[in-house]
């Protein structure tokens, strides 16, 4: 159950469907993810009212047509899945987008079962896994 966000600088809702595409597809081919376990925001700023900012950190030349892809899942999977779904992003991105690999700026964040609600108020992960326990004071 990955809940990914995209934040990319002028662009369109073509682009910014693509990048989904790519993103998602990554997920399902390097970590299994379910195909129809699709939970994203995509988000094209215009520069004005909303912008990106970056440099060249560790020797990567970025420029505006970096894509930031914050995913947010449960923890559990190893580095080299990590390692293997940052390539594949770059790698879709490029072949569905058009985005230099070098523009491809991926976080992972990760937490615990009881962490997602997915409808209703419901914690059905916690409650599938016996792991919602009594509710904190």
């Amino acid at each position: 159950m990955p809940f990914v966000r995209i934040d990319v600088l002028g662009t369109d809702t073509d682009r910014l469907d693509a990048l989904g595409r790519a993103v998602h597809d990554a997920l399902v081919e390097t970590i299994g993810i379910p195909p129809d376990d699709r939970f994203q925001v995509l988000t094209a700023h215009d520069g004005g009212r909303g912008t990106l900012r970056y440099d060249d950190y560790l020797g990567v030349r970025r420029d505006d047509g970096i894509v930031y892809v914050a995913i947010t899942m449960r923890s559990g999977r190893t580095p080299a899945q990590k390692q293997a779904l940052y390539r594949r992003i770059a790698e879709l991105a490029e072949e569905y987008a058009g985005t230099e690999p070098r523009n491809v700026f991926v976080t992972v964040t990760e937490n615990e079962s009881v962490d997602w609600s997915l409808g209703n108020g419901v914690a059905q992960y916690a409650d599938a896994e016996g792991a919602a326990g009594p509710a904190p004071l």
